[in-house]
């Protein structure tokens, strides 16, 4: 039977906000104890071994999810392309790891950390996660991985004193990741059966897996290469280590606007393989209004309050982080219209040409503002050149589902939400300059955001809104009968 899609969208977000959330728990910490130094060393380490993940893991994940999903209701076919997918990823892999053992004896200042980060590689292998996607099975994702997750942070509380801790964070970091994608394993025969004299057929998923690898290379050049370019560029990794805090603070809350993608693409796979278009068209609709709804808010929202929040959570080394926030939030917006065009309606429905086409093409603009904007802004440069990739991802994807999506319509029942999340960022930002930096405060000013944006689409009547209470108001008439 079918999960709700409300109630996957629940365990998936729970899940996202587990991986970047618990972490943050310890960013105040690290901050503190690393500095911004020894943060940019990880982050451009981190970011070279990013690369070798990508090529290791081939697209494998988005395309699992959706092959997976087409045979929800098949247990001998999922299970034979589980096994398939995991033996093409070993292969895969392994080469990966080869590559990078010989590239990163170039690089005597980090050759340690190099070493570490191998495990980050190799722990991909593990990674089946994507099965329980295509399930729609959210909720086991999230059991299987929290506790690995709090072992990390108390390690991390409990062994990380100084800069000179950096080798031993970057360890615990790694076999977090490790020990998470293992602990994945042990329900998995509860999805799967014995496959006797079937014929694995590795080869006819190279194709289909390579088409959705390079849209995820050309991703990583505005994700990732910012970081590595920084250091390329410039030299300064305490540049990188602002603008990877600011980064992480944002990717927070994007993650409870992209966590939706992830749910609605096995979900509207299934329907592809069915042909329900007209249903498939109906989702389509309702994710960007709901992404519209929250995205806009919250671009606003962290934009008010980085100057109030940034201070107490990141240090005052970090201040030079508040402006990189301010200028990162509209990612949010993009990001979330991107997710819903590109990962709910255009990988479902087999259309990976137009998909590969807007992250190539955002690459390319990502690429050529970096190398004009770095050298004089940093890692404002940086930060610039991201939110301009990701606005021409964007516009180019809006610009290929044009006939299938009516945007006027779209514009016209959301654009109330730029001008309410004006409006409450006035008063945000007001407040978060006027009170002193804490964390009773950064709440304060939260709560008042959330009650003014809210008030004034309840005066509004706004139709979301008030589904929404209605909903509300029949569960609980049926818990009071």
């Amino acid at each position: 039977m079918k999960k709700s899609v409300k109630m996957n969208y629940i365990f998936n977000l729970g899940y996202q906000l587990l991986l970047i959330a618990l972490p943050l728990i310890t960013t105040p910490y690290i901050s503190r104890v690393l500095g911004a130094k020894a943060i940019g060393t990880y982050s451009f380490t981190q970011s070279i071994v990013t690369y070798f993940t990508l090529l290791g893991c081939i697209g494998l994940g988005l395309y699992g999810q959706r092959e997976i999903a087409y045979h929800q209701n098949d247990a001998l076919q999922r299970t034979k392309i589980l096994y398939e997918l995991i033996l093409l990823k070993v292969i895969s892999i392994a080469l990966s790891l080869g590559i990078y053992f010989i590239v990163f004896q170039t690089f005597d200042e980090y050759r340690s950390l190099f070493y570490i980060q191998m495990i980050d590689i190799f722990a991909n292998v593990f990674d089946i996660n994507y099965f329980y996607q295509g399930l729609e099975n959210f909720k086991k994702i999230i059991a299987r991985n929290i506790t690995v997750r709090f072992i990390s942070i108390i390690c991390v509380f409990a062994f990380i004193k100084s800069p000179q801790d950096l080798p031993l964070y970057i360890l615990i970091q790694s076999l977090s990741l490790l020990f998470g994608n293992l602990s994945m394993w042990i329900a998995l025969p509860n999805y799967i059966v014995k496959l006797d004299h079937v014929k694995l057929e590795i080869g006819k998923h190279v194709k289909p897996t390579l088409i959705l690898f390079f849209p995820q290379i050309a991703v990583s050049i505005y994700t990732v290469l910012d970081r590595t370019m920084i250091e390329v560029l410039t030299g300064n990794t305490e540049e990188i280590g602002y603008y990877e805090q600011a980064q992480k603070i944002v990717k927070l809350a994007l993650t409870i606007v992209t966590s939706l993608g992830t749910v609605m693409l096995p979900r509207i796979s299934n329907l592809f393989a069915d042909h329900d278009m007209h249903k498939i068209k109906e989702y389509i609709y309702q994710s960007l209004h709901f992404v519209m709804m929250i995205a806009i808010p919250i671009m606003f929202g962290i934009m008010g309050i980085a100057p109030n929040l940034v201070p107490w959570f990141l240090s005052e080394k970090f201040m030079a982080s508040i402006p990189l926030v301010m200028m990162t939030a509209p990612i949010i917006v993009f990001i979330g219209i991107s997710n819903v065009i590109g990962i709910q309606f255009l990988l479902p429905t087999r259309r990976q040409k137009a998909y590969t086409l807007s992250t190539i093409m955002g690459s390319i603009v990502n690429l050529i503002c970096n190398l004009l904007l770095i050298p004089g802004l940093l890692s404002m440069g940086a930060t610039i050149a991201s939110v301009i990739a990701e606005a021409s991802v964007t516009a180019f994807q809006l610009y290929c589902v044009r006939e299938d999506i009516d945007i006027k319509k779209v514009w016209k029942e959301n654009r109330h939400y730029l001008l309410v999340g004006a409006c409450m960022f006035g008063v945000v930002y007001a407040l978060s300059v006027f009170l002193t930096p804490s964390i009773m405060h950064t709440l304060f000013i939260i709560s008042v955001g959330v009650v003014i944006y809210f008030v004034i689409l309840f005066i509004l009547k706004d139709k979301y809104i008030y589904t929404i209470m209605q909903t509300v108001k029949d569960k609980l008439r049926v818990k009071s009968s």
